[in-house]
């Protein structure tokens, strides 16, 4: 399991750091909280099933910033609703490293 969650995270870095740069900071805040799922993996303060769950939404906030830049603009409004939906990434984040759970 261990191992799978491994795969999914670095999967998930590779696509980061694939995003194109842009001044809203956007792929700046995805790398960091891959980074912060990982550490929290490393220190065991999250489980394989929360790790993966997090590692999910990461993914599904990438594929919906795709999404809004596949026509070729990529508003202020597209931005915010980007921001919006690593706003409650990064809380999901934290509760989930702080809730106590643990793995051996």
């Amino acid at each position: 399991m261990r191992m799978a969650v491994a795969a999914a995270l670095a999967l998930a870095l590779a696509t980061a750091t694939a995003l194109p740069a842009e001044a809203g900071g956007v792929k700046q805040r995805q790398r960091h909280q891959q980074h912060r799922i990982f550490e929290g993996i490393r220190s065991g303060s999250l489980t394989p099933g929360e790790a993966a769950r997090l590692e999910g939404e990461q993914f599904r906030i990438e594929r919906f910033e795709r999404r809004l830049r596949a026509d070729g603009d990529f508003t202020c409004g597209d931005r915010a609703r980007v921001h919006h939906r690593l706003d409650r990434s990064s809380r999901h984040i934290y509760r989930a490293k702080h809730n106590r759970l643990t793995t051996p």
